[in-house]
């Protein structure tokens, strides 16, 4: 099969995005030193709108134009967080998950100005994060803080809790590396404190389903352990048809020993109710296990949490 001497590459246009296409672009050309890449940058729906994102059809609004980028021929391969890519429906008729890129660290991190730990924050401290996920679980483990609502790229967030309209913020520790604001950092947080968002810290190369020569060459690039993880934690999240206002959080590790396990929580957007399963796969490959910690939650009643709540 021909190998393709130029791969255009379609992405959202914040700086993290393009940061990680960056990433693609540099284990692209490693594994193939004689393809050409350009970066064919999109604004989105989700970056474009600051409101409420189940107004705007929730995460999907992050990937819509890239997708449409895609299948219109304009690129070859699209890059993604897999956490943006919503998992309650099937990838865009015509296109696949060609590679999953090694996963990066998957916790949140806290950023202070000060330096404090989220335990070390006063009552009444102001938290910047839109996230029902991270809400659901400061309003369970530290009630005493306030959540503001928080939207914008990361350094725009950044500039907002500069200027004052917050006084810390949550976001994802690899996001932050990527932009290199790692410095910003006061406390990176363990995920018995703040479970993580399925598919966190994976990026995702989507393809044409039809065109074998680009899907060929990005191919090399998948990781076997993330790609397991990713079966799981998206097999969970389709089973149970959480929509963007569902505070769910999981995550699937992959470990040295061939051993996977997957751990998932529903909460009440108060997080007076929380819903925890953990399975280890054991014989079952991923997809299977990731249905069956869904079905383990839908047990305990995360059905009818799910769908009390407003989207």
């Amino acid at each position: 099969m021909a190998t393709p001497e130029l791969i255009r590459i379609v992405s959202r246009d914040s700086p993290m995005a393009l940061a990680q296409v960056e990433r693609v672009r540099a284990e692209l050309g490693a594994l193939h030193p004689g393809i050409a890449t350009e970066v064919v940058p999109v604004k989105t729906t989700g970056d474009k709108w600051m409101g409420d994102l189940s107004q705007v059809e929730g995460k999907g609004a992050f990937t819509k134009e890239v997708d449409a980028a895609l299948l219109a021929g304009e690129a070859d391969l699209a890059v993604h967080c897999v956490k943006d890519v919503p998992a309650d429906r099937p990838l865009p008729a015509g296109t696949v998950f060609a590679a999953f890129l090694e996963r990066d660290d998957v916790r949140d991190a806290l950023v202070h100005p000060g330096g404090l730990t989220l335990d070390e924050l006063p009552e009444g401290a102001r938290i910047g994060t839109s996230s029902v996920r991270r809400i659901a679980q400061l309003s369970a483990s530290h009630p005493h803080l306030e959540c503001v609502p928080f939207r914008g790229n990361a350094n725009r967030r950044l500039e907002k809790l500069a200027a004052g309209e917050a006084d810390a913020l949550l976001l994802a520790a690899s996001g932050l590396a990527r932009i290199g604001r790692s410095d910003a950092v006061s406390e990176v947080l363990s995920t018995d404190v703040m479970c993580p968002p399925i598919g966190a810290g994976v990026l995702a190369l989507q393809c044409r389903e039809d065109d074998s020569a680009t899907i060929d060459a990005v191919s090399g690039l998948n990781h076997p352990g993330t790609y397991r993880e990713m079966t799981a934690e998206r097999m969970f999240l389709h089973v149970l048809q959480g929509h963007c206002n569902s505070p769910i959080a999981g995550y699937a590790t992959y470990g040295g020993n061939g051993e996977l396990s997957l751990r998932a929580c529903v909460f009440t957007l108060d997080g007076k109710t929380v819903l925890n399963a953990h399975e280890w796969a054991g014989p079952l490959d991923p997809a299977t296990l990731g249905t069956s910690v869904a079905v383990a939650l839908l047990r305990q009643g995360a059905r009818e949490l799910i769908d009390s709540i407003e989207h």
